[in-house]
């Protein structure tokens, strides 16, 4: 069945944003809320959507979003956890930056740090760090994925079990509700379980809307982390798990 315009329209946002809402939808395009539930309805028949109380999100499978998407999707929430995070990363410290869009707007975030030492699996990162020229970079060997910068593999997991850095700053694809952080790639997964099992301390940084997606592969639990960066509270349950585990959340201003 062909997308008629308004379906084409809503598909774009839910790209640019990774969430849609009944109720702002119908006040965008002057239509009722019936007519918006139609369209979030057939356009999750098309496969395209998954239907969420109150709207639509992009659908999550086996396969991430692709990079320039995900680079797109909640910019502005993005770059608040990664203020966070930055703000609590001393000057000279050494840090391991994974792979992922948020661990890209945290190495922006500390541009104006001094005499860091980074060590990453993310040309992006590398890329983005270069202008800090008080920075050392550190960049692992491995299969270059050539969709979104990362360096892969088991040489990448071999070149990061040389270091235990102060700091490290990973990110996930998706959130499961018990805590357990979600991706796709098995050999992402393996490097991102590395890092975090060598650093001294390790931080999540994300978006309250990777509890909307699903991955295939465990990384590790949030029990396992320091500290949370993230742009809204969790929910009740997870952030009382939290607690529990002595894992910190911080929610970006």
């Amino acid at each position: 069945m062909a997308l008629n315009i308004r379906q084409m329209e809503i598909l774009e946002l839910a790209r640019a944003t990774g969430r849609v809402a009944v109720e702002d939808l119908a006040e965008r395009f002057d239509v009722t809320l019936q007519t918006i539930r139609r369209d979030l309805g057939e356009l999750a028949d098309q496969g395209v959507l998954d239907r969420v109380h109150g709207g639509a999100v992009i659908r999550s499978g086996v396969s991430n979003i692709g990079y320039e998407e995900r680079r797109r999707m909640h910019e502005d929430a993005k770059a608040a956890v990664a203020r966070a995070c930055a703000a609590r990363i001393p000057d000279n410290s050494s840090i391991i930056i994974n792979l992922g869009t948020t661990t890209e707007a945290v190495a922006r975030e500390l541009l104006t740090h001094r005499n860091l030492t980074v060590i990453t699996n993310n040309m992006n990162v590398a890329n983005i760090l270069v202008a800090n020229e008080s920075c050392e970079i550190m960049v692992a060997g491995g299969a270059l994925r050539r969709s979104d910068g990362g360096l892969v593999g088991d040489l990448t997991t071999e070149f990061m079990a040389q270091f235990k850095p102060d700091f490290a700053i990973i990110g996930t694809s998706a959130l499961d509700a018990d805590g357990d952080l979600l991706d796709f790639d098995m050999a992402e997964v393996r490097v991102s379980r590395a890092i975090a099992a060598l650093a001294r301390r390790t931080c999540l940084v994300t978006d309250i809307s990777k509890l909307e997606r699903s991955a295939p592969v465990r990384i590790i639990s949030m029990r396992d982390l320091d500290m949370v960066f993230v742009d809204q509270n969790l929910p009740a349950p997870l952030m009382q798990k939290c607690a529990e585990w002595d894992t910190q959340v911080i929610v970006a201003d």
